[in-house]
């Protein structure tokens, strides 16, 4: 297992769509292992592949559901249904996101408060359970990275003229990365 370097908003990675995983085997799971400790030391709720600069629709997750369910896991392969989502402007105490891949911004954004997610485990085993409000989100901007997307990408005009501003003023390249546990936390953990 190794921490991996976290790719930053530049990179062309996040911003394609991952191949879907069709073989199941060592070197898959190792990938696996090496994203949870990476989620671990930037103390992430979650964390997908492509954020890693691998293409590949994975993504794992830390965060307690409201119901208790699946607390801790992978995704491979998901598919994501959602729930409505509100049409009133988003909540800045409430409702602001953050992204690993952004580091250190937050901005709020509307989700939909419940979704039903199913894919494979690391074994190549079926998945899938429903996630309410925080833990829904979690899945939806983990779910968005395997599209190619970012939050800031789904942002309103306010916030996304916000975010780019900021984006652009942090200048980050194609190569920009940070590593957790190494390089400063950009979260303040």
């Amino acid at each position: 297992m190794a921490i991996r370097p976290i790719v930053l908003t530049g990179n062309p990675v996040l911003h394609r769509p991952a191949a879907k995983v069709t073989e199941f085997n060592d070197e898959l799971r190792e990938l696996i292992a090496d994203m949870y400790e990476t989620m671990d030391a930037a103390h992430g709720v979650g964390l997908a592949a492509p954020q890693i600069g691998v293409g590949l629709r994975i993504f794992t997750y830390v965060f307690d559901n409201e119901d208790g369910v699946a607390p801790r896991g992978v995704l491979v392969n998901p598919v994501l249904t959602t729930g409505k989502i509100s049409e009133l402007a988003p909540d800045p105490d409430e409702e602001a996101e953050g992204c690993l891949s952004v580091p250190g911004y937050s901005w709020p954004l509307k989700r939909a408060d419940w979704v039903r997610i199913a894919g494979q485990d690391e074994n190549g085993d079926p998945v899938g359970f429903e996630a309410n409000g925080w833990f829904a989100r979690v899945m939806q901007h983990e779910y968005d990275h395997l599209d190619g997307k970012l939050y800031v990408d789904r942002l309103n005009t306010r916030w996304g003229k916000k975010a780019k501003k900021a984006i652009k003023n942090e200048a980050w390249s194609t190569d920009s990365t940070w590593l957790p546990g190494e390089d400063e936390d950009p979260f303040g953990h």
